[in-house]
């Protein structure tokens, strides 16, 4: 990472932070200069590896990834997000300088959110950052809501064990109690046959 910019006057919570990855630094220098002039915090890496560790350190609204770069290309990266549990829904788009719609379909059957080719259009790509970028925020709510819901469902199972087991020894202590009620009613029966024998 070489550049870690921030828009002044723009609280960082608020701050939609992206990751651009591309081998070519005058390309990230271009990105990163455009997307903090469209408000965003932007990180600039140029290679995967790199990145990735990025990606693990700390939490990213978006990941900017060019398709072919040396070494870990954009598809092998977006393979390795793609297959960490954590980052499985991290919102991606791919950079592309090919034009022919193969590059497209490979991209997006890799799992990439969308795509954008070369020579970018930052009007175009600010409108689809927006996009992924809510979409991402609606796909992390829902699995915060999920996972409130699976652990008040596992409160409840726990509070229904315990129900359970309370009433399986109230119904135990019952069984004791009419046995033993049993018995003292015997014993009295017993002693009252006795009695009016003699």
């Amino acid at each position: 990472m070489f550049n870690d910019s921030e828009q002044p006057g723009t609280a960082r919570r608020q701050m939609r932070t992206i990751l651009a990855v591309d081998d070519s630094r005058t390309a990230l220098g271009v990105l990163g200069k455009r997307l903090t002039e469209l408000g965003f915090l932007v990180a600039l890496c140029d290679n995967g590896p790199e990145a990735l560790d990025l990606i693990a350190a700390r939490p990213f609204d978006l990941v900017l990834i060019d398709m072919v770069m040396p070494g870990m290309s954009g598809l092998n990266m977006l393979a390795e997000i793609r297959g960490s549990r954590d980052t499985a829904d991290l919102p991606v788009i791919m950079i592309t300088g090919r034009s022919d719609r193969d590059a497209v379909v490979e991209a997006l059957a890799a799992g990439a959110d969308d795509h954008v080719a070369k020579p970018v259009d930052f009007e175009v790509m600010a409108a689809r950052i927006e996009r992924v970028i809510a979409r991402g925020r609606r796909i992390a709510e829902l699995k915060r809501s999920n996972a409130a819901l699976d652990a008040r469902i596992a409160a409840r199972a726990v509070e229904l064990g315990e129900a359970r087991a309370e009433l399986a020894e109230t119904r135990a202590d019952r069984l004791r109690l009419i046995a033993s009620l049993q018995k003292l009613n015997d014993r009295i029966e017993g002693v009252s046959g006795t009695s009016a024998a003699g």
